[in-house]
């Protein structure tokens, strides 16, 4: 499904949802280095991109963060690949990207928003993320040895 463009600016700051913008260079090089996706090849990531909705963060013409989510559109959709570097952090950029993230056409009306952190919950619980009213529900198919997969060195 083809959706239009969003961009938002914010003083020097710009969030946008054109995949042509993307540098995917960077997002890989920060990604590749995360505790959630290390090593992460460059094709797996090309191709996670080309099937998700995904929000660039730019300061000028530099990505300097990221959003990822994946989604019908319709019922659900996955957060994940959330980060601003390291440079550009403390000035709410963060909270920023999420606003703009949440508040998306195409992921209004969701019956479920999920995401996984291991250490910003107090940025999500501000846009209404809670843990798992029944995580016994929730199963997964965990493929350890499979370094490209969701959460890999986890």
């Amino acid at each position: 499904m083809d959706e239009a463009v969003l961009e938002h600016v914010w003083g020097e700051y710009v969030v946008s949802t054109d995949p042509a913008r993307l540098d995917l260079v960077a997002v890989h090089r920060y990604l590749a280095a995360s505790y959630w996706s290390p090593g992460l090849p460059m094709d797996v990531l090309t191709r996670a991109v080309a099937h998700s909705l995904c929000f660039g963060l730019y300061h000028g013409t530099e990505q300097v963060g990221f959003a990822r989510t994946i989604t019908d559109r319709a019922t659900f959709a996955y957060l994940c690949d959330v980060y601003v570097l390291e440079a550009h952090r403390g000035r709410g950029l963060g909270r920023w990207l999420m606003e703009v993230v949440v508040a998306h056409p195409a992921l209004q009306g969701l019956r479920r928003f999920v995401l996984v952190t291991r250490d910003a919950h107090g940025l999500y619980t501000r846009f209404g993320f809670r843990p798992l009213g029944r995580p016994e529900g929730y199963m997964e198919l965990h493929r350890p040895d499979c370094q490209i997969g969701p959460h890999a060195g986890w």
